[in-house]
Formats: C-alpha cells, sequence, structure tokens
C-alpha cells in the first residue's frame, strides 16, 4: 500500500495553477459570481494562501484576463499561404472555438467585467485589438504606413467581429459556421465599399480576390449580392 505525498509547487508554479483555476471559473460564469473560497476550494488550498500569491481578487482577475487575451490574439495567427478568405475563415473559427468555451470570461474581458476603469484591464483589450489588427494586415501583404480607409476597414471589421461574438453569445440563435462566414464576408464588404473611393485599396483588392476559388467566402458573397440586385 502506497501513500500519495503532494508535491510542494514552487511560487511561479502555484500562480500560474491559481490563474489557470480562475480562468476556468471565469470561464463558466460571470467573475462576480466567482468568490476567492471557491478558487482556493478548487486548487486546493487555504484562502490566506491565495492571498499570498495574489493581494486580491482583482490582481488574479487581471493575471487571468492576461492569459485569456494572450490566448485570443493567438487566435489571429495563421500562415499567410492560400486564398485571403480561406485563411479569414480559419481564424473566425478559431476566434469563435475560444468565444463558444469562454462565453462569460470574453464577455468580461470585452466589457471589463469588475475590473471597469481598470488601466490594466483596457490595455489587456487593446492589445488584442492591436495584435488582431496587426494581423489581417499581415495578411493582406500591407506595410505601415497604412492607407486610411484600409486602417478603418481593419479597426471597424475586428469592433464588428467583437460585437458579434457579444451578441451571439446572448442566445447563439444563429449557427456558429454561418456567423463565422458571414463575418468573413463582412470584411469583404467593408473593404469594397471602401476601394469604390480610393483607388489604392482599389488595386490591393482586386489582387486578392483573383486568387480567391470558385468556392471561397468572397466569391460566395458576390455571387449572393448578384442574385440579390436581379429582378
Amino acid at each position: 500500500m502506497t501513500t500519495g505525498v503532494r508535491r510542494r509547487m514552487g511560487v511561479e508554479e502555484r500562480r500560474q495553477q491559481l490563474i489557470g483555476v480562475a480562468l476556468e471559473l471565469f470561464s463558466r460564469r460571470s467573475p462576480d459570481e466567482v468568490s476567492i473560497d471557491e478558487i482556493a476550494s478548487r486548487a486546493g488550498i487555504s484562502r490566506p494562501l491565495v492571498y499570498h500569491y495574489f493581494p486580491g481578487k482583482l490582481s488574479l482577475y487581471e493575471a487571468a484576463l492576461r492569459r485569456a487575451s494572450e490566448d485570443l490574439a493567438s487566435r489571429f495567427v495563421e500562415p499567410h499561404e492560400g486564398p485571403l478568405g480561406s485563411r479569414l475563415r480559419r481564424v473566425m473559427s478559431r476566434f469563435f472555438d475560444f468565444v463558444d468555451a469562454h462565453g462569460p470570461g470574453f464577455s468580461a474581458l470585452m466589457r471589463g467585467g469588475p475590473a471597469v476603469g481598470s488601466s490594466t484591464t483596457n490595455a489587456l483589450v487593446d492589445s488584442v485589438r492591436q495584435a488582431a489588427y496587426e494581423q489581417v494586415l499581415a495578411h493582406m501583404g500591407v506595410a505601415e504606413p497604412v492607407p486610411a480607409r484600409l486602417e478603418l476597414v481593419v479597426r471597424s471589421w475586428i469592433s464588428l467581429v467583437e460585437s458579434t461574438a457579444l451578441i451571439w453569445l446572448d442566445g447563439r440563435r444563429i449557427p456558429r459556421e454561418e456567423l463565422e462566414t458571414q463575418l468573413v464576408q463582412d470584411f469583404a464588404a467593408l473593404a469594397a465599399v471602401a476601394a469604390a473611393r480610393d483607388a489604392e485599396l482599389a488595386a490591393l483588392l482586386r489582387g486578392l480576390l483573383a486568387k480567391e476559388p470558385g468556392d471561397g467566402p468572397f466569391t460566395d458573397l458576390a455571387a449572393r449580392l448578384i442574385a440579390l440586385a436581379s429582378p
């Protein structure tokens, strides 16, 4: 008969464990509904020991958000190979994997949760948006300086993706796969409207569209719009 011996964790290992536990709980419920006692119990330690590693719930919450924001930002990373529409479709699939699995945590990250007004929380949200912005531009093959209308298109689309995901979480009334494709097509539509007023952007968009397959999301959008305009 053997007796299990609990291994003592180092400081950083324990901190990472507590962040993981907090993130898991925040993924299922609003952070306001999760207590330090619950986090301590799930981690198998006492409440005072949690405060030994984090001065308060806010600091633990922000550490969990930092890990979540890094994970979310990584969802926009995609090899620069193949048609843009297909790449963005895979990005949206990974993005909604996160949203689906971390509903309350995603809402808290984007809306501020109990850390409303926290400069740390706001900075984390901005870092996700900036990472997404830079990745989309990289997919389009655009370097600094970014044309003003293109910057507006990309940043507006990122805001649209965020707000759409938050609305979708409230009931999930539209099939997720349809919504992911729709958001990719929304990007094409925003870019097309801007390109109609910008020759440089129009040339860039024509080059990207020339590489799109017949069954890609951008081509599908064009077919649907033509059908809509037909009498």
